[in-house]
């Protein structure tokens, strides 16, 4: 029976690709991703073909059947109807851009952290989906890649306009290399991006610096978690992301192990716990209330958002001064002149690991003795510079009051 409209509106995806006939050839064809797509078989020079007519609601039932009587027409007439470009396909089947962007994005995941992966497919759904998710990837033009970066980069969010042209540039070379396209329209827009305005990205604090900041860190009158968490990346050193992702398994004692999957360079990572930061992972545990994260956000089941530790450095005053990245920067700089600690134990414990390098448990634990010494002395350092402040704190009170 043909369809109707409402069994065009009213069908949903599942989990294999669905084919409702229209009679005589056309047919809606529903994908996993939710594409609802034209299509029409038809033989020519005693060949099995399949023609596009494009997505529906865009080209409606209505129309569709008008271009399958097209079609039907020149068949009829002896023409071919794939000789004019993008009306039909021979052996390659039309590929929405949405599917094309999944296979990637599968094809891609197992090399990110969850975060990332997390980012890169919002940034799609978002802002690219629904405007060309279902539209047949290698009918997109430059123009149209460049309409919907404009629409991120009006939003004042240039480099997130940035980023998604590569995105995108990535999803078109695959589908080129799966055949599904021909040419990559995101990469000539290079050039048409608008610039972000130069500024100072990771400002770190220097050694005389660190008395006034963990002064102000003692007196956080905001989320007793969030002082915590910028406590221990000042005593750690760890990234951002390696702190926010942790979980209650990785803790052992006087030893914290990242797991690869959670880390930049993909390889497993050993940060010995002084005293003091075992102290602070104590208190948070008690903070977390049950949950697996070291630093849950407000529901209990995901961490923290990747600004937390952020809006409590600007809480701090610390806006333009310091960045969360830049206590990497201040430990390897007071670490490295402090000439106790040879470069390569320095180096090993801000995992800067050669990308050559094979991983394995003997990598990964690498002068672990000397680092284990390293990271107890700077935590005794940064107890030092906050009793600094303190001291410094009482001598002002009594010169003020004149004792």
């Amino acid at each position: 029976m043909p369809l109707t409209d409402a069994q065009c509106r009213a069908v949903k995806p599942a989990a294999k690709v669905q084919k409702l006939s229209d009679g005589r050839g056309l047919f809606l064809q529903v994908t996993p991703s939710g594409s609802k797509l034209w299509r029409m078989n038809y033989r020519w020079q005693a060949k099995q073909r399949t023609a596009a007519f494009g997505s529906y609601p865009d080209v409606s039932l209505a129309t569709a059947r008008l271009k399958a009587a097209e079609l039907k027409d020149k068949l009829a007439a002896g023409i071919d109807p794939a000789a004019k470009k993008g009306t039909a396909t021979g052996t390659a089947p039309m590929k929405p851009f949405k599917d094309a962007a999944r296979e990637w994005f599968n094809a891609r995941e197992a090399q990110w952290v969850s975060g990332y992966a997390a980012r890169i497919w919002s940034r799609l759904d978002a802002d690219v989906f629904p405007k060309i998710g279902t539209k047949d990837v290698a009918a997109i033009t430059p123009a149209e890649v460049l309409a919907l970066l404009r629409d991120v980069e009006n939003r004042n969010a240039l480099e997130m306009a940035k980023r998604l042209r590569q995105t995108m540039s990535a999803i078109f070379r695959f589908s080129v290399a799966n055949g599904w396209a021909s040419s990559d329209p995101a990469a000539p827009l290079a050039g048409a991006m608008k610039s972000a305005p130069r500024q100072q990205h990771r400002a770190a604090l220097k050694e005389d610096q660190l008395p006034d900041f963990l002064k102000a860190l003692q007196t956080y009158s905001g989320d007793r978690a969030t002082a915590l968490g910028l406590k221990i990346i000042a005593h750690t050193f760890v990234r951002t992301a390696e702190l926010r992702l942790a979980t209650w398994d990785e803790l052992d004692g006087d030893t914290w192990r990242i797991a690869a999957e959670k880390m930049k360079m993909r390889k497993e990572h050993i940060v010995p716990l002084s005293p003091q930061v075992q102290a602070m992972f104590v208190e948070l545990k008690d903070l977390a209330g049950g949950s697996q994260w070291v630093l849950p956000g407000q529901s209990g089941h995901k961490p923290v958002s990747e600004n937390t530790l952020i809006y409590g450095l600007y809480r701090l005053g610390y806006h333009s001064r310091a960045s969360v990245h830049g206590f990497r920067s201040t430990a390897s700089t007071i670490l490295n002149e402090s000439g106790l600690w040879r470069a390569d134990a320095i180096e090993r414990q801000l995992a800067h690991v050669p990308a050559n390098e094979v991983r394995s448990a003997y990598n990964a634990a690498l002068y672990l003795e000397e680092r284990r010494r390293m990271m107890c002395w700077y935590s005794d350092l940064l107890d030092k510079k906050e009793s600094q402040s303190v001291n410094k704190s009482e001598t002002d009170l009594t010169d003020l009051l004149g004792g």
